[in-house]
Formats: C-alpha cells, sequence, structure tokens
C-alpha cells in the first residue's frame, strides 16, 4: 500500500512523472547493457533516417521533423554510445564496443540532412554517415519526390492514369493524396528504370505549377557535411533497384558514385548503402561481391537487426524505431539489438 501511495502521489505532479519518466528510461538503459553488452559479446544498432523536415507535412507521414528528430538524438546521447560508422565497425571487430552502440545514418542526399539536421547532431554531439546518391546532386530531384509533390499541387477531382497502367483516383485532402502518392510509389518503384521515368514525368507534366527543385544536396554542402565531422558514404548514382540491372549498369552505378565523392571530398569512400536495401529483392549475391571488389569496407541493407562480430559486414542490418513517444522508441531500439536477421 505504501509504495503504491508513493506512486500516486508522485505521479500526481509534474516533478513526479519526470521523476518516474527518469527511472523508466534508467532501466531501459540497464537493460539495453544486458542485451547490449560490450567487449566481445558486443552489439551495434544503426539507425537509418532519409529527411528531417522543419516541420511535420502530411504528404511524408513516414519522416521524422525537427522537433522529433531532437528528441531521437536527445535520448542517444542521454543513454546510448552513439559511434562514427567505421569506428564502431572497427571496434566491434577488435572486441572493445561499448555496451549500447549506436550508430546513425542518412540515405538519398537530401538538403535538409544540413540545413535542419545537422544543427540537431551538433547539439547533441551526435557523428553520423550521409550516403549520397550522387546523380541528383545540385538540382536533381529523385522520382519518389517528384510524385510526391505532383500529388501535392494536382488540381483537386478525378486523376485517370488508367493508360499509363497505373489506375484512376480521387484527390482531395492531404491524406487522400498521400495515400495515393503512396500507392503510385509502390507501382512505380519496380518498373524498368526508363519505363518508371517516363512515367513520373508524365505524372510532373499534369501539374500547372512547377514543382519544387531545391530538394537535394549540392556538391558544396556535400563538403561542407564532411568538413563538419560527418562521414560520407555512396549510394549508387541513379538510385536504381540494382537487382533489376545487368552486371555492367550495376557495377558502373556503385563505382561512379564511389569515384564521384572521392574527387569530391578528397577522401577515400569506404561505405555503401544499397538503394531499397532488401536483401535479395533489391539487391543479389553479385552486388556484395561488386562492392567488396570496389574496395567497400562495409555496405548497409534495410533489413533490421542488431549486429555481431559474425554479421556480414556488407550486409549489416538497419532500422529506425518510428513510434511516436519516447519511451517506446527506446523499447524498440533496445529490443533491436537482439533481432537476428
Amino acid at each position: 500500500m505504501l509504495k503504491v501511495f508513493l506512486v500516486v502521489n508522485i505521479s500526481d505532479s509534474r516533478q513526479g512523472l519526470q521523476m518516474v519518466a527518469k527511472i523508466r528510461f534508467n532501466l531501459l538503459k540497464y537493460l539495453g547493457s544486458w542485451l547490449a553488452p560490450g567487449g566481445r559479446r558486443g552489439r551495434l544498432s544503426i539507425l537509418i533516417y532519409h529527411r528531417v523536415l522543419p516541420g511535420p507535412d502530411p504528404m511524408r507521414p513516414g519522416e521524422v521533423d525537427a522537433a522529433t528528430f531532437n528528441w531521437h538524438m536527445q535520448l542517444l546521447a542521454r543513454y546510448f554510445r552513439i559511434l562514427p560508422l567505421t569506428l564502431a565497425l572497427r571496434l566491434l571487430r577488435e572486441g572493445s564496443l561499448p555496451a549500447r552502440a549506436v550508430c546513425v545514418t542518412f540515405d538519398d542526399g537530401y538538403a535538409d540532412n544540413l540545413e535542419v539536421a545537422l544543427p540537431i547532431l551538433r547539439a547533441w554531439g551526435v557523428p553520423a554517415t550521409f550516403f549520397i546518391a550522387t546523380g541528383y546532386l545540385n538540382g536533381g530531384q529523385m522520382w519518389n519526390d517528384t510524385v510526391i509533390e505532383a500529388l501535392r499541387y494536382l488540381p483537386a477531382g478525378s486523376l485517370d492514369l488508367s493508360e499509363q497502367g497505373l489506375g484512376i483516383y480521387h484527390l482531395g485532402g492531404r491524406q487522400e493524396r498521400a495515400d495515393v502518392a503512396l500507392r503510385l510509389i509502390q507501382l512505380l518503384k519496380y518498373l524498368p528504370f526508363q519505363q518508371r521515368e517516363e512515367q513520373v514525368h508524365y505524372l510532373a507534366s499534369l501539374v500547372p505549377t512547377p514543382l519544387p527543385d531545391k530538394l537535394m544536396l549540392s556538391a558544396q554542402q556535400v563538403c561542407e557535411l564532411h568538413a563538419a565531422g560527418m562521414e560520407i558514404g555512396a549510394h549508387t548514382v541513379n538510385h536504381p533497384i540494382l537487382a533489376r540491372l545487368n552486371k555492367t549498369t550495376a557495377q558502373w552505378e556503385i563505382a561512379t558514385s564511389k569515384r564521384y565523392l572521392e574527387e569530391l571530398i578528397e577522401q577515400e569512400v569506404k561505405l555503401f548503402a544499397y538503394p531499397n536495401g532488401r536483401p535479395g529483392q533489391d539487391y543479389l549475391p553479385e552486388h556484395i561481391q561488386m562492392v567488396r571488389e570496389l574496395g567497400f569496407v562495409a555496405a548497409v541493407s534495410t533489413s533490421w537487426g542488431g549486429i555481431t562480430l559474425q554479421t556480414d559486414p556488407w550486409q549489416l542490418p538497419r532500422f529506425t524505431p518510428w513510434d511516436a513517444r519516447p519511451d517506446r522508441f527506446m523499447v524498440r531500439l533496445v529490443w533491436n539489438y537482439r533481432l537476428e536477421r
């Protein structure tokens, strides 16, 4: 009864709620140390982000905004050991990885990575790795962003894409438009590259006003990220599904992005991210071999799970706990250490 009385009375005040939250997070921290010990039994988690928006965007419900990303990084800085990816992998091999080790990565090369995410990373002392699709630098735009922005600005009413084999849709409010955008992205994702480009270009041509064209980093901004102490990794040129390409084209995509970035930042690029990143569906064993032969020391996928000494360094799993509440974010992050791919 005394314990119940104390909990009730503590929880009645803001200070009490903060105390309860602190106790809960410390318990999760200790659980994390048990599930992800350091040393030779060390385990590593890698988080993956794409964009960090200035504010919430109904058209992009899967992307974090600055406020959410800030508390993500605050929790990581307070309860985990955040490391640069290359350092974490070296410590793992040496058997000296700290407990609760975690890395932060970004894919594609969006301008908000520098403009919005970098100040937050710096504020919490968080190193990160940025995987850049080089073909979209300096004013380019990824095809899925063209779809989203087209759906944002198309006039309300019926959208007939039946002649393109994509169906007929009604465009009303933002949620309806976001749902249509997601549906079209899923339909277009695995089309042959040229066919997909033609379909996306047609959709964009239906919009009566110019679409935003400043979504991606410039080459200079990539250099600014590197100068800020962030790692730069390769992510192909055009972000294709490698499994849908012939070997020559796939080799060119991987090698060209590596060479371009190395010339840009004047440093060897050692890390690679497979576009879309699902093993056996988006990339195949032949692409793993290409990455190894090109001199990358590690590559990352989008499978969930913890990383141990037994994990293939050219197929490192990554994930992001998208939970809206900090406690659930922590629980999922801690539990990811024990997931086996």
